[in-house]
C-alpha cells in the first residue's frame, strides 16, 4: 500500500501497479472515484470500467465509503490531475449509506461539523488544519530536542493551583450524594482517594520547575483544565500547554529562547506545509471578503506567519505601553472598548492588538507587568510594584506567549505566598526548591491551541482540537 501524497509527489511510479486505501469523496458517472487518505488534500482519481465490476459492488462506492484499490499508475487525460489509476480491482472495505452520511460533498457550516467532530476530519478544511496541528506539535519537539532540553511528564492531577485563579476541575471519588463530613461538617477529603483535596491541572510550571533544576532546561508539553464558564471563541475547558522551564536564565534569556522557538516552529510549517498553508490562506481570504470592511483582517494567513517569522520582536515594559495606549488617537477618542485611564490595568486583547498591528507593526514583547495583576512565582522587581513577567504578543490574536523570571529568593516568595492567600503548606515542596540550591530560573507558557489558531486562521479555537471541551459539551 502507497500513500496517495508519496504518488503525487514521485513521478516515478507511473506504468506501475499500485494499492491504495482511502475514503471516497465523489464517485461520478459510474466511473471516476475521487479517493482520499488523508495524507494531503488532494484526491487521486480512480477510473473504473464499470463492465469490469458487479452492478452492486458499484452501487457501494459512495460518498465516505472506505475503498482498497488496486490498479495501474498512469498520465491523466484529464484536467485537474497529473496522474490517475486505472482500476483492476476494488474491494469495498465499509460502506456508507447516502441517506445517513451527514459529510456529503457540499459546503457545511463549522457549527454542524462540530456536531460531527468524529467525522469532520474527512473535509479539506479540518484534514488541513489537523496536519498542520501534527506538524507544530513534531516542531515544537524538535526544537526542544536541539536545543538541548528534556521533555518532562509533569502531573494531571494535582493538589496545588498554579495560576491561583481557582478554576479547576475536582478530581473525586467520593460519593457526590452522601460525601463523608468532618465535625465542622464541610466533606472530609481525608477519606477521599488522595486523602486531600485534588483537582485537574491548569499547568504544568510548578513541578516543571523542581526539574529545571536538576536536570537544567526542561519542558512539558500536555493536557490542562480550566473550568471557565466562558463561551467564547478563544476558550477550551481542555487544552495543550507548551511550557520550558530553564535553570540560570532571566528575563532576557527567556525572551531570547521564546523569540526563537516560536520563529522556528512556524518556519518550520511554511517548509513543511506548504499546501495545506496555501489552501488555508485561501479559505481565509473567501471568509474575509463576507465581512463588513472595518472587520477584515489586513493581512492574509501567510502573511500573518510571515510577518512573525521575519520581524524582529520589539521589546517594550508594560509602563510604555501604557503611556502609548494612554495617547493614542483610539484611547482619546474612547474608541477603545476598554479605556486605558491608568497604570496597572491589566490589558485586554484590543490594545494587544494595537500595539502590534498599528503602532509598531511587528510583534511585540511586554515586560515588567504590576505585581498585583500577576502571579505569585514571578520574581519582584527592586521597584517593589512590578514583576519580571513579559508577554508575547501576536497580529490577529493578542498574547501568545506568557512567562517570567521565577522568585528564587526564600523569604521574598513566602511574602508574595502570604500576600495572595495561598496556602503555604501546600507549597512547601516547591519552597525547598529555594532553601536548597537556589538560582536564578525562568520559564514561559504556550497554549498549543492558540498557536495552532494563529497558524491555520481558524475564526473559533474549537475548530483547532480534535474534540473541544467546553461549557455544556463533552460529547464524543
Amino acid at each position: 500500500m502507497i500513500k496517495i501524497a508519496t504518488l503525487l509527489e514521485d513521478a516515478s511510479s507511473i506504468g506501475q501497479e499500485v494499492t491504495l486505501k482511502g475514503w471516497v469523496r465523489t464517485f461520478r458517472a459510474n466511473r471516476f472515484i475521487a479517493l482520499n487518505d488523508g495524507s494531503t488534500l488532494q484526491n487521486l482519481q480512480c477510473v473504473v470500467d464499470f463492465e469490469n465490476f458487479e452492478e452492486a459492488v458499484l452501487k457501494q462506492i459512495n460518498t465516505g465509503a472506505a475503498l482498497a484499490i488496486k490498479g495501474v499508475l498512469i498520465a491523466s487525460q484529464g484536467k485537474g490531475q497529473s496522474v490517475e489509476i486505472q482500476v483492476a480491482e476494488l474491494n469495498v472495505l465499509g460502506g456508507a449509506d447516502p441517506e445517513q452520511y451527514p459529510i456529503q460533498p457540499k459546503k457545511h457550516s463549522f457549527e454542524f461539523l462540530r456536531e460531527q467532530a468524529h467525522l469532520r476530519v474527512r473535509t479539506n478544511t479540518f484534514s488541513a488544519v489537523m496536519r498542520v496541528r501534527s506538524a507544530l506539535a513534531f516542531a515544537v519537539h524538535q526544537f526542544f530536542r536541539n536545543e538541548g532540553f528534556y521533555y518532562v511528564n509533569t502531573p494531571i492531577i494535582t493538589g496545588s493551583d498554579a495560576e491561583g485563579a481557582g478554576e479547576m476541575f475536582r478530581v473525586t471519588t467520593l460519593d457526590p450524594k452522601n460525601p463523608p463530613l468532618g465535625e465542622d461538617q464541610a466533606v472530609d477529603y481525608r477519606q477521599d482517594f488522595f486523602a486531600k483535596e485534588t483537582n485537574l491541572t491548569v499547568s504544568g510550571q510548578l513541578e516543571a520547575e523542581t526539574y529545571a533544576m536538576g536536570l537544567g532546561n526542561v519542558y512539558t508539553f500536555g493536557p490542562t483544565f480550566r473550568a471557565e464558564n466562558s463561551n467564547t471563541t478563544r476558550h477550551l475547558a481542555e487544552f495543550w500547554m507548551i511550557e520550558p522551564e530553564m535553570a540560570f536564565y532571566d528575563l532576557n534569556d527567556n525572551m531570547d529562547l521564546a523569540e526563537a522557538f516560536i520563529k522556528n516552529i512556524l518556519q518550520y510549517i511554511l517548509d513543511h506545509c506548504k499546501e495545506d498553508l496555501a489552501f488555508l490562506d485561501e479559505r481565509l481570504t473567501q471568509e474575509e471578503k463576507n465581512k463588513p470592511q472595518v472587520e477584515r483582517s489586513e493581512m492574509g494567513l501567510l502573511e500573518k506567519i510571515q510577518f512573525v517569522v521575519a520581524n524582529e520582536f520589539k521589546r517594550i515594559s508594560y509602563t510604555e505601553a501604557i503611556v502609548i495606549l494612554r495617547n493614542s488617537k483610539l484611547n482619546k477618542k474612547k474608541k477603545f472598548k476598554f479605556p486605558v485611564n491608568e497604570w496597572g490595568v491589566d490589558l485586554q486583547s484590543e490594545h494587544e492588538r494595537f500595539l502590534v498591528e498599528k503602532h509598531f507593526k511587528c510583534p511585540v514583547v511586554l515586560f515588567d507587568y504590576p505585581a498585583q495583576i500577576k502571579a505569585f512565582y514571578m520574581r519582584l522587581n527592586e521597584d517593589q510594584k512590578t514583576v519580571r513577567a513579559m508577554d508575547i504578543l501576536f497580529p490577529g490574536i493578542g498574547e501568545m506567549v506568557g512567562g517570567s523570571q521565577r522568585e528564587e529568593r526564600l523569604d521574598v516568595l513566602q511574602e508574595r505566598i502570604a500576600a495572595q492567600g495561598i496556602d503555604a503548606a501546600e507549597l512547601d515542596w516547591y519552597l525547598d526548591l529555594r532553601r536548597f540550591g537556589t538560582a536564578p530560573h525562568a520559564g514561559f507558557g504556550l497554549g498549543f491551541e492558540r498557536l495552532v489558531q494563529f497558524s491555520t486562521g481558524m475564526g473559533n479555537i474549537r475548530d483547532v482540537i480534535p474534540f473541544p471541551r467546553t461549557p455544556q459539551n463533552a460529547s464524543f
